[in-house]
Formats: structure tokens, sequence, C-alpha cells
């Protein structure tokens, strides 16, 4: 297997919880979140915040097409940053720790302009990447090839030399299918492993 040049992160559910069901249970109750997220596309309407279009008035687009729900929608845009949390810390210190041995590390992320603007100042460590690929500033999300062909034309490693992570197989399998390594995520100690593995970090520098 090549040498790993340079690590890319996804950031939702893997440097950042991103469970809005979540969020909306604690908020609303199980039983009316299930019957808002039937009759409103949510996560649909967030992806196209991930392409760039703009937050607020998406959100509350969103809030004005489904009267019912009018209040509950917007507490998507106006409480965003209580559903984008908490950090993950493990993989924030993984981060940390590659960076710490001159080991590129890249953001590869779903994520609209102005959430990014909110998220930055509560998460430092959004801005301690080498490299950063955010969805909404390039017009396109995972797992559409063309973003990742895009980080590759840009950072100049070889799709063999990248060591992607992402919770989700389906962008897992379009970066694989580029001829990326990749590591679905599902926990932060399993990553850490990989990167030990790799070669990457010791069993030290990765706790």
């Amino acid at each position: 297997m090549p040498q790993v040049e340079a690590v890319v992160f996804d950031i939702g559910n893997v440097l950042i919880e991103w469970q809005p069901e979540r969020f909306f249970d604690s908020i609303i109750g199980e039983t009316r979140r299930k019957a808002m997220f039937a009759e409103v596309d949510l996560h649909g309407i967030n992806d196209e915040v991930d392409r760039g279009a703009n937050f607020h008035d998406t959100i509350f687009a969103a809030a004005e097409a489904h009267p019912h729900w009018r209040g509950e929608v917007a507490i998507w845009h106006d409480r965003w940053i209580e559903m984008a949390a908490p950090a993950i810390d493990h993989s924030v210190r993984l981060l940390r720790a590659l960076r710490a041995r001159g080991i590129p590390v890249f953001a590869l992320t779903n994520f609209g302009i102005q959430t990014f603007q909110i998220a930055e100042p509560v998460y430092p460590f959004l801005s301690e990447f080498d490299r950063r690929y955010i969805s909404g500033h390039m017009g396109v999300i995972k797992p559409d090839t063309e973003i990742y062909a895009r980080v590759e034309a840009d950072c100049g490693v070889a799709p063999e030399a990248l060591l992607f992570t992402d919770d989700r197989i389906d962008n897992v399998k379009v970066a694989a299918a580029r001829g990326w390594q990749t590591h679905r995520f599902e926990g932060p100690q399993a990553w850490a492993g990989r990167l030990v593995a790799d070669g990457l970090l010791t069993k030290e520098t990765a706790q």
C-alpha cells in the first residue's frame, strides 16, 4: 500500500457530532420530531445549504412553506450551533497529533458557508487544517465525484497517497473508487488504531 502523504478528515460525526434528530427529540420530543421530519425534508434542505445556498434564507423559506412547523423549522437556524455539538475530543487530538508530526491534514466536508462561519469561533480546530475543502464554497457536495476530483487537482497529492475518513459509507465508497485509501469512521478509537497501523502515529501519540 502506498505511503500516506496527507490525511483527509470529514467534520460532521468525525470531529463534531451532528445528530439533528437527537437534538430535536430533546426540544420537542421524539413523537413530534418524527412527524416533522416526515413532512419536512430538513436533511434535503440542509444539503442545499451545504451546496452554497444562503443559510438564513433557505431555512426560513422552508419554515414559511410549512406553516404548521414554522417555529420548529426556525430552530434549525436559530439554534444550529446546539445541533452541531459537541466536539469529538479524541478525534481533535488525532488531528493535532498528525500535524505535530508534520503530516498534512485536510478537511473535506459538506458544510454551508454561513454555518461554517458560525462554527469556526466555537471550534478553533476548524482553522488548523493545512487545506480546507468546504462544500458550500465549492458548490458541490459529497458523494458527487466532482468534489473528490477537485480536491485531487488542488492538493497535488496522488489519490493513492490520500487517507480519508468519513462516517458515511457512500462518501467513503466514492473516494475508494477514485483510488484513495479510506476508513469508515465509527468512532475515534478505531480511527486511532488505523493511524497507528499505517505508521502515521504511535500508540502514545494516538491517545
